[in-house]
């Protein structure tokens, strides 16, 4: 059970006093102290991928806020996303930190067909986009430069003149994304687009997303994407922290944008349930929204918090990464070449800006890119966009747990949005469109690449 020893001891203590207390116990925990909180279930088992975003689930657990809500919790690494969902889904797992595509991917069936729902957004921003220095040194020279250095945000402008090379050469370009619904893939896809180049579509007989590709895309699991295109089988891609920063840190690649510069503000991952385990356990739900909201407000709270985190992420339980490399890009830097570390304090946001609220229209954002590029393979009106994003996103169990937090004087109402579940028309694209998700046709229209209304392959 991944954990710190000075954990383990507090855990070992909490849970030993109370059974000394209450005499029989269910797995581990006593019914009597179970009771006290009104939950349903006690004992949580849930799953996280090696990557920093799992911090609020591994600060919820390592500064006691499950515990607060009297909740015993194991966090436990997964191999990769599905075999993540599939644990969820077979309740192996009572949830788990996922991509935000994939509670969507499930509800329309693409992939694994499943009802997932999430009330909680982990966090905002956080990924990039690497080339291989092979890459990179062909792109630079193309670049615009002020002050000496490379003038970002980097744009694939210059890329597509460098696949456009190796294309008239015979030779594919190669990039990874981490899961056909992740938001790595779409930024990957969105990027690449506003810069000329056709990232592929996906269709009934193409489900590797590949036809009338200019750059071939493919799943890499996350720790494993330096290695993978260090040895020349990737020529770049598309990852969250701290698998940018690695490339830096070993020599073998250069971030060229990250997701923050290509949608200012993205959502990233969430916490995801079954809609039966949260049927269940409506208690325990709200709970566990709660700890994870006061995890989400503690990584925010100061520089300190964020050094601490940072300790406690690079353990081999959790992220497993050096220190050096997670604190590049969780302490208000992002490092671009080697040496070239610049100012990001927006690149990983944990609360700040509404960050954990599940907002129906960044559910209707993944749902447009689901059928911008096939995975959607039909036209769907504008209202069934709204309806499935209110299928899987739960505001309602988020702000049941946010006023909660108000009456314990744990937080403030001006921590929390007034919405009506929209964030309104969103600028801060790498391509200037303007997004509006209560019109996702008319969205889906503005793109000169890929599918829109009308459109089939």
């Amino acid at each position: 059970m991944p954990q710190s020893s000075s954990r383990t001891l507090r855990r070992r203590q909490w849970l030993g006093g109370a059974a000394a207390l209450a005499g029989s116990t269910v797995l581990g925990l006593p019914r009597a102290f179970a009771a006290k909180g009104g939950v349903e279930k006690d004992t949580l088992k849930f799953g996280f991928i090696k990557l920093t975003d799992c911090a609020p689930l591994v600060i919820a657990y390592e500064k006691g806020f499950f515990e607060d809500e009297d909740l015993a919790v194991t966090l436990e690494a997964q191999a990769n996303w599905k075999v993540l969902l599939d644990r969820v889904i077979d309740g192996q797992l009572d949830g788990a930190h996922m991509l935000a595509g994939q509670p969507l991917g499930a509800s329309i069936g693409f992939g694994t067909k499943a009802d997932i729902v999430t009330a909680f957004s982990m966090d905002l921003n956080g990924n990039a986009i690497t080339v291989s220095n092979a890459v990179w040194e062909q792109m630079k020279p193309l670049l615009p430069t002020e002050a000496g250095k490379v003038k970002h945000p980097i744009k694939a402008d210059a890329l597509k003149k460098v696949v456009d090379k190796w294309k008239s050469q015979g030779k594919p370009f190669k990039m990874g994304m981490v899961f056909p619904v992740s938001t790595h893939n779409y930024e990957l896809r969105y990027w690449l687009a506003a810069g000329g180049l056709n990232p592929g579509y996906y269709t009934e007989g193409d489900i590797t997303g590949t036809a009338k590709a200019d750059v071939l895309l493919s799943v890499t699991p996350p720790p494993q994407m330096p290695a993978t295109m260090e040895a020349g089988t990737i020529n770049g891609y598309c990852v969250g922290e701290p698998w940018n920063q690695q490339a830096v840190f070993k020599g073998v690649g250069v971030p060229v944008i990250t997701d923050y510069d290509i949608w200012r503000n993205n959502p990233e991952k969430v916490f995801g349930v079954t809609r039966g385990w949260a049927e269940k356990n409506p208690k325990t739900h709200v709970a566990v929204v709660k700890a994870l909201i006061r995890a989400c407000m503690w990584l925010d709270a100061s520089p300190k918090n964020r050094a601490e985190a940072v300790k406690i992420l690079s353990g081999s339980a959790y992220v497993g990464a050096d220190e050096a490399v997670i604190a590049n890009s969780m302490t208000g830097t992002f490092e671009y070449e080697k040496g070239d570390k610049r100012p990001a304090p927006a690149f990983n946001v944990f609360f700040k800006d509404f960050a954990t609220y599940p907002f129906y229209s960044d559910a209707v954002w993944y749902l447009t890119q689901m059928r911008r590029w096939g995975q959607i393979g039909q036209d769907k009106p504008d209202n069934w966009y709204l309806e499935t994003a209110r299928q899987v996103y739960r505001p309602d169990v988020y702000m049941t747990a946010a006023r909660a937090l108000i009456t314990e004087g744990k937080a403030k109402e001006a921590d929390f949005p007034k919405t009506d579940g929209f964030k309104g028309p969103q600028d801060g694209f790498i391509d200037g469109i303007v997004y509006d998700g209560r019109k996702p046709n008319d969205y889906l229209a503005k793109f000169p690449i890929g599918l829109k209304a009308g459109d089939k392959l």
